[in-house]
């Protein structure tokens, strides 16, 4: 392999994973760092509804080790619009808020579309045009998570590329009708896995953490691979993060 394969979950505060993923009596302010000895990345999803302080960020840089790294999801301001192209000072909003003091710990920034957002080949590419490839010295790399099938075209992996972005997997049994996108257009790799089940003490089966397993590391020979467990059973996300990290050990 010649990438990292980082796997998380969305976010870390959650109730019901208080004695189930968290021990019973740990304290909440220190579930962060707890969970990021058990994981190797984390999702931040607070960023798409609202800004924080740069004291924030340099918290959760603090409470994390070497190795950690955040994904940060984008403000839901720049990218559920009628025009992207025009988001420019939402856009500067977003960035500005202090997540460069992440420094080391920055992963990807996702785009995440709403569903009913159509490709506009113009707009889109105004849109990408938007995005910076590094703030303050520090990297910042661009996934794009489409809901719409019209993404599913080759005119929409030509633009990704040529602006270096990732276009996240998705996989969802609930939302059949989103297109599950596996295309080689950046340095690196994006998955949202929201198929998690209750009635599965890990979330999947053997054979499905297997399958997975076997596609990440398919995915790290061409870079860094960013994969979460993300809704479906949310309460067992962890257990399936920890299982898929344990197979790829």
């Amino acid at each position: 392999m010649t990438g990292t394969i980082h796997i998380g979950i969305g976010g870390w505060t959650y109730e019901p994973w208080r004695g189930v993923f968290y021990p019973d009596g740990l304290v909440q302010k220190r579930e962060l760092e707890y969970a990021a000895g058990k994981l190797t990345s984390i999702e931040i999803n607070g960023t798409y509804y609202s800004t924080f302080k740069p004291d924030s960020w340099m918290k959760w840089r603090d409470e994390t080790p070497d190795g950690f790294v955040f994904a940060v999801k984008a403000s839901r301001y720049c990218t559920n619009r009628k025009v992207l192209s025009e988001g420019k000072e939402s856009f500067d909003r977003f960035l500005d808020q202090g997540l460069t003091a992440l420094g080391d710990r920055l992963g990807p920034i996702n785009w995440q579309f709403m569903a009913t957002k159509k490709f506009d080949p113009v707009d889109f590419e105004g849109f990408l045009k938007l995005l910076p490839n590094e703030k303050d010295g520090v990297r910042l790399r661009h996934a794009l998570e489409v809901r719409h099938p019209s993404f599913d075209t080759q005119e929409f992996y030509d633009l990704a590329a040529k602006y270096g972005c990732a276009i996240v997997y998705a996989e969802d049994e609930e939302a059949p009708e989103w297109p599950r996108i596996d295309q080689p257009t950046a340095d690196f790799a994006y998955a949202r896995l929201m198929s998690s089940r209750e009635d599965e003490p890990t979330g999947m089966s053997d054979a499905e953490l297997n399958a997975t397993a076997d596609r990440l590391r398919g995915w790290a020979k061409r870079g860094d691979v960013f994969a979460y467990m993300i809704a479906g059973a949310k309460v067992r996300n962890p257990a399936a993060a920890m299982a898929l990290i344990e197979r790829l050990a």
